[in-house]
C-alpha cells in the first residue's frame, strides 16, 4: 500500500476521534516521534479535551521546548489530564507553557490538585518581586521591567494551576472566583510592594486597597478589570505632623505606583487594568481620600448606584486595619441607602441604562450585560438585599450566590426561582470563563464561529451535540434569567418597602415585635420576617394571606407553640401557595384554617407529614373528613396502587407508603382535633400498617417470583404481634410479626422455605427503604428462638418447637398474635395451633406464674433507661402500660382455657372481660384502665409534639408544656398534668400488686 491511502485512512480516523484538522493532527502527532503516535493514552487524552487540534497544537510546540515532556505525561495521568486539559481550553496558557516550560510540573504531582491559601498567593507573589512577606508593609527589591515581568510570570503560573484544576473539574465555580480574587489581592499587594520601592517618602502614610465589584465579593473572572478604592490616614508613628493634604499626596503617589505596577506593559505582556473610577466624584475625584473625605462624601453627595457599588466592599490589600474601618464605616450608610428617595427606580433606571449601552449586534451574545445575563441576576439580587438587608442581616452577603442563598433561606425569593437563578449564574459564570480563557481577553460576548461554540460545549461535557446542545442550555438559561429578573427585580413591593421611612419601619417592627411577643410567640422577630414573606406583593394569594394571617395568628397564639405554627404555615403555603384551591379553601372554611393552626402549633410529626402530602389539607374541613377509614376500602385502594407498578416493587411500595402518610395524617390530626380517642388511634394505625404490610407483601411475592421466574410454591402469612397485634399501635410503634409458610402440593419443602424465606426478607427492605416517609419497622424478634431462631418456619416447624421448647413468656406474648396479612387460612391455622399455649385448659401452673412475676420484675429493674425517673416513664414505670397490660395477660394465661370472653389480643377488652367473669373489681378494671389510657396519650403526644418517639415524660420544662397543651390542658396546667399521670399511676401500681403479684 502507497502512503497516501495510509495517509488518508490515519488522517479519517483521527477525524473521527474528534480533531477537526485529521491530516494535520497526523503531521503533528509523526513530529512528537514514534512513540507518541502509538501512546493510546496520549491520544485519548487528546481526544477528550475541549479542542483537541489546539492541545495537539500547544503540546508540539512544548515539546520542542521541553523534550521530556512526553515521558513525564507517560509517568503522570494526573498531569497529562490536566495539562491537556488547559491545552485544550485556552491558547493563551498554552502560549505560557511554552514560553516557560518549567511550569507545566505545577500541573504535576499531589500539590497540582490542592488549593493554595491566599497568604500562600501573598507570600508567592511578594517573593517573586523581591519583597519579604513576613514584613508589615513588603518593599520590593526595585521597580524594573524585569521585576514587573516576574511578577507577571508568577501570576500566570498560579492561574496555570488553578485553571487546570477548573477544567478538570478539581475546582467549584465558588473555589475557582474566590482564588482568582485571592491571586488578585496578591498581585495587588505585590505591586503596592513595587511602588513602595520607588516611593519610599509614602511610608509616612497608612494605605489600604478596597477592592470594589468582584474583586471585593471574591467572585472574580479569570480575566477583569479589578476594581479599587483607596483610604489613606497618617501614620501615627511619622516622624514630624502630616497633614492631610500631605497625606493624600503621598498616599496617591503610592497607588499610582501600584496600579502601574499591575497594568503597566512589560515582555510578559500586563496583568489587568486597576480601575479606581468606582470612587467618590469617579475619575474627575481625587484618587485617594481619608476616611473622614469619604465619609462625608457619601452622607452628602453619593448616588444611589455608589451604595450598590459598595455592597462589595472589602479591604484586599495595604493596610488591612484601616480598611476595615473603611467598610465598617460605609456599611452603616449602604444599609440604609434603600431609604433615599426614589432609591429603588434608580437601580432600575441604571439597569436599564447599561442594557442601552450594549453595542449594536451584540446584546442577544452578550453574557454580561444582555437581556438574560449576568447582570440580570446581579441587579436583581442587590436591590433585594438592599432593600430587606436594612432590617435583616442575614442578606448582607457580598458574593451573588451566597446572597441568593440567604434571600430564599428568608423568603424573599422562592426556593424554585432561587434555584433557577443560581444554576443560570453557575452556567453563565462558567462559560464566560472559559470564553476568557481562550485568549486571556476581557470579553463576556459568546463567539459566533462553530469552532468555538464546539470548543464551548465540550468543555462543558456535551459531546453528541457540541453547538446545539451548548446553544440550547445557553438559551434556555438567559430566557429564565431574563423573567425572573423582571418578577423580582420590579416587584412592586419593594417600592412600597423602601419608601417607608427608616424611623417608622423601626417602630413598626418594634411595635410588631412586642404584640407578637406578647401574644407568646418566643421569636418574634423570625415570626416577622415569615409574616413579611407570605403577605408581601399584590398578588391575589399575599392579598389573601393579609386577609388570614391576622386570624391565624391569634390561633397561632392559641396553639402550644406558635413560632412552629406559623414557621410550619408557611413551609406549606410555600408548598401549596400557587396551588389556586387551597388560599381559597383557608379564606372560605374557617373551619379549616383553625384546624391547620391548631395542628401546626401543636405537633412537629404533623407537620412534617404536611410538607411531604400538602395537599391533605383539603381534609381538614370537617370532622366526618377526618374519620379513619375502613381498612377495606383501605386495602382496596393499595392494592391497586401497588397494580399501577407491575415489576417495580420499589415504586409500588413506595406509592403505598405514600397512602399511608396521608392516613397518618389524617389520623394524627382527628386525634388532636378530638374526634377519635386513644383507642381509635390504636385500631385505626393497626388497621394502617395491616393495610401496609399486605401491600408490601404482595409487591415482594411479585418481586421474588420476577426475579427467581418462577410462583414461590407456598402459602404465606404475617403474623401481627405485640401492640400490632393488640390494635394498640402508636405513631412511632414497630411490627412486631411472624411469618409462617406452607408449601403447596408437589413443591419440596426446602424450595418452599428458600422462596418464603426471600419473600420475608423482601418484605422487610422494601418497608424499610429510606423515604420522606414514617418508616415501618417489621421486627420479628418474637418468633420462636428469638432472633437465633429461623425468620420463617412451616406450621409443622411450629408445632414442633411450641410442643417442646416453649417458654411461658412465648405463650404471653401469643395472647396478642393475630392475623395481618397473607393467606388467612393458613394464619388462622398457626393461631388454632397456638391456642393450648396461651389458653391453657387449667391455666398456667404456679411455676409459671412465679416465672411471668420474676421475669416482669427483672424488667422493671434492668430496663429501665438510666437516670430515668421511674414514675414518669409510661411504659415500665409503676403503673404504666407494662403493669397493665401484663395484669391483663396474667389473667388470660390462667382463666382463658375455660373463659372464651378473655380469649381477646386488646388489653382493655381483656379487662373488661375479667369484670365480666368476676375475676376483677370493677372499680380495679376503672383504675387499670384510665391509668392505660392516660399513659398510652401520653407516648403518642411525645411523638406528635417532638415529632420523635419517647416513653418518659420530658424532663425539659417547655417540652412539657407542650405535651399538656396537646392532651388538652390550659397553658398552666403543666403541673397539674404531672400530677394527674402519678396520681393515676399510683392508683393503678395498687391494683397491679394486688391483682398481678399476689394470689
Amino acid at each position: 500500500m502507497d502512503a497516501a491511502p495510509r495517509m488518508q485512512t490515519t488522517a479519517g480516523r483521527l477525524a473521527r476521534l474528534g480533531f477537526a484538522d485529521g491530516a494535520r493532527a497526523e503531521r503533528l502527532l509523526d513530529e512528537l516521534g514514534p512513540e507518541a503516535a502509538g501512546d493510546v493514552a496520549l491520544l485519548g487524552s487528546l481526544v477528550g479535551t475541549a479542542d483537541p487540534d489546539l492541545a495537539l497544537t500547544s503540546l508540539n510546540r512544548l515539546a520542542e521546548q521541553d523534550p521530556d515532556v512526553l515521558g513525564a505525561l507517560r509517568a503522570d495521568p494526573g498531569l497529562r489530564a490536566r495539562l491537556l486539559g488547559v491545552f485544550g481550553v485556552s491558547a493563551a496558557l498554552g502560549d505560557h507553557v511554552v514560553r516557560h516550560p518549567e511550569h507545566r510540573r505545577l500541573l504535576g504531582g499531589a500539590a497540582a490538585v490542592e488549593s493554595p491559601a491566599a497568604a500562600e498567593l501573598r507570600a508567592e507573589l511578594l517573593l517573586a518581586v523581591g519583597a519579604d512577606p513576613g514584613d508589615a508593609e513588603p518593599v520590593a527589591a526595585d521597580d524594573s521591567v524585569a521585576t514587573l515581568s516576574a511578577l507577571r510570570v508568577a501570576y500566570r503560573g498560579r492561574l496555570l494551576h488553578l485553571a487546570a484544576r477548573d477544567v478538570t473539574g478539581a475546582a467549584s465555580l465558588a473555589e475557582v472566583t474566590a482564588e482568582l480574587s485571592d491571586l488578585a489581592a496578591a498581585a495587588l499587594e505585590a505591586g503596592l510592594a513595587v511602588a513602595r520601592s520607588r516611593h519610599p517618602e509614602a511610608g509616612a502614610v497608612r494605605l489600604a486597597v478596597i477592592g470594589m465589584g468582584k474583586c471585593g465579593a471574591r467572585e472574580l473572572n479569570y480575566v477583569s478589570d479589578v476594581d479599587v478604592v483607596f483610604v489613606a490616614e497618617p501614620r501615627e508613628d511619622a516622624d514630624g505632623a502630616v497633614d492631610e493634604h500631605r497625606v493624600v499626596q503621598l498616599a496617591t503617589r503610592l497607588a499610582q505606583g501600584m496600579m502601574r505596577a499591575c497594568s503597566a506593559t512589560t515582555p510578559e505582556g500586563s496583568l489587568w487594568q486597576v480601575d479606581a473610577a468606582l470612587r467618590p466624584e469617579g475619575k474627575a475625584g481625587p484618587l485617594v481620600r481619608t476616611l473622614a473625605s469619604h465619609q462625608a462624601y457619601y452622607r452628602r453627595w453619593a448616588k444611589t448606584w455608589e451604595f450598590q457599588a459598595l455592597l462589595k466592599a472589602r479591604p484586599v490589600a495595604g493596610d488591612t486595619a484601616l480598611g476595615g474601618q473603611y467598610v465598617e464605616a460605609m456599611n452603616e450608610m449602604v444599609w440604609q441607602a434603600a431609604t433615599r428617595e426614589k432609591f429603588v427606580e434608580d437601580v432600575q433606571a441604571m439597569r436599564r441604562r447599561v442594557e442601552a449601552h450594549i453595542r449594536a449586534g451584540e446584546a442577544e451574545r452578550q453574557l454580561k450585560l444582555g437581556p438574560g445575563g449576568l447582570r440580570d441576576i446581579e441587579f436583581a439580587v442587590q436591590l433585594l438585599q438592599l432593600v430587606h438587608g436594612r432590617l435583616d442581616p442575614l442578606l448582607r452577603r457580598r458574593a451573588t450566590l451566597p446572597a441568593l442563598a440567604a434571600l430564599s433561606r428568608g423568603g424573599y425569593v422562592g426556593r424554585d426561582d432561587a434555584k433557577a437563578l443560581a444554576e443560570a449564574y453557575t452556567f453563565l459564570r462558567r462559560v464566560e470563563h472559559l470564553i476568557q480563557l481562550h485568549r486571556l481577553r476581557r470579553t463576556h460576548v459568546v463567539p459566533e464561529e462553530a469552532a468555538d461554540l464546539r470548543r464551548l460545549g465540550r468543555s462543558l461535557g456535551m459531546t453528541a451535540d457540541p453547538v446545539g446542545e451548548f446553544t440550547a442550555r445557553w438559551k434556555r438559561h438567559a430566557v429564565e434569567a431574563r423573567r425572573l429578573h423582571e418578577k423580582l427585580f420590579y416587584r412592586p413591593l419593594l417600592q412600597a418597602v423602601a419608601r417607608l421611612p427608616e424611623s417608622e419601619a423601626r417602630l413598626s417592627a418594634a411595635a410588631a415585635q412586642a404584640r407578637l411577643e406578647a401574644l407568646g410567640y418566643a421569636d418574634p422577630a423570625g415570626a416577622l420576617r415569615h409574616i413579611g414573606a407570605l403577605t408581601s406583593g399584590v398578588s391575589r394569594r399575599a392579598a389573601i394571606q393579609r386577609t388570614l394571617l391576622p386570624v391565624m395568628l391569634g390561633w397561632f397564639a392559641d396553639a402550644p407553640d406558635p413560632d412552629a405554627g406559623l414557621l410550619g404555615f408557611r413551609q406549606v403555603s410555600d408548598k401549596l401557595g400557587a396551588t389556586p384551591w387551597y388560599l381559597r379553601l383557608l379564606r372560605d372554611e374557617t373551619a379549616v384554617a383553625a384546624t391547620l393552626a391548631r395542628v401546626l402549633g401543636t405537633s412537629r410529626y404533623v407537620t412534617g407529614l404536611l410538607m411531604n402530602a400538602p395537599e391533605a389539607v383539603s381534609m381538614f374541613g370537617s370532622d366526618a373528613e377526618l374519620v379513619p377509614r375502613p381498612a377495606r376500602a383501605l386495602l382496596s385502594e393499595a392494592r391497586t396502587v401497588v397494580g399501577r407498578h407491575p415489576g417495580e416493587a420499589e415504586s409500588a411500595v413506595a406509592a403505598v407508603r405514600g397512602l399511608r402518610r396521608r392516613e397518618l395524617l389524617r389520623t394524627a390530626v382527628a386525634d388532636l382535633s378530638g374526634v377519635i380517642g386513644i383507642e381509635e388511634v390504636g385500631r385505626a394505625l393497626s388497621a394502617l400498617n395491616d393495610v401496609t404490610i399486605q401491600a408490601a407483601l404482595d409487591a415482594a411475592v411479585g418481586k421474588v417470583e420476577m426475579e427467581r421466574r418462577t410462583p414461590v410454591g407456598t402459602r404465606f402469612a404475617v403474623i401481627a404481634m405485640g401492640r400490632l397485634g393488640g390494635f394498640e399501635s402508636s405513631y412511632g410503634s414497630d411490627a412486631d410479626v411472624m411469618f409462617v409458610h406452607s408449601p403447596l402440593a408437589g413443591v419440596p419443602e426446602r424450595e418452599a422455605t428458600e422462596a418464603a424465606f426471600a419473600v420475608a426478607n423482601e418484605l422487610r427492605r422494601l418497608l424499610a427503604l429510606p423515604a420522606p416517609d414514617p418508616p415501618l419497622l417489621i421486627d420479628p424478634d418474637l418468633r420462636p428462638e428469638g432472633r437465633q431462631g429461623p425468620l420463617v418456619r412451616t406450621l409443622a416447624s411450629y408445632a414442633a418447637y411450641y410442643g417442646r421448647w416453649s417458654s411461658p413468656w412465648e405463650a404471653q406474648a401469643l395472647l396478642r398474635a393475630r392475623v395481618s396479612a397473607g393467606d388467612v387460612e393458613l394464619g388462622t391455622g398457626l393461631l388454632h395451633l397456638a391456642d393450648p399455649l396461651r389458653y391453657p385448659a387449667e391455666g398456667i401452673p404456679d411455676s409459671a406464674v412465679l416465672h411471668i412475676r420474676k421475669l416482669k420484675a427483672r424488667m422493671e429493674a434492668e430496663r429501665l433507661p438510666r437516670g430515668a425517673d421511674p414514675a414518669l416513664h409510661t411504659k415500665l414505670g409503676p403503673g404504666g402500660l407494662s403493669d397493665v397490660e401484663w395484669t391483663a395477660q396474667l389473667l388470660q394465661l390462667r382463666h382463658a382455657g375455660r373463659l372464651p370472653s378473655l380469649r381477646t389480643t386488646r388489653t382493655l377488652e381483656a379487662l373488661g372481660a375479667a369484670v365480666t367473669e368476676g375475676l376483677l373489681a370493677e372499680a380495679d378494671e376503672a383504675v387499670l384502665a384510665d391509668a392505660w389510657r392516660f399513659a398510652s396519650r401520653i407516648r403518642d403526644a411525645i411523638m406528635l409534639v417532638r415529632g420523635r418517639a419517647a416513653d418518659s415524660i420530658p424532663v425539659d420544662a417547655r417540652e412539657r408544656t407542650l405535651i399538656s397543651r396537646a392532651l388538652g390542658y390550659p397553658p398552666d396546667g403543666t403541673e397539674d398534668f404531672v400530677d394527674d399521670y402519678r396520681r393515676a399511676t399510683r392508683r393503678a401500681r395498687r391494683v397491679v400488686e394486688r391483682v398481678f403479684y399476689d394470689d
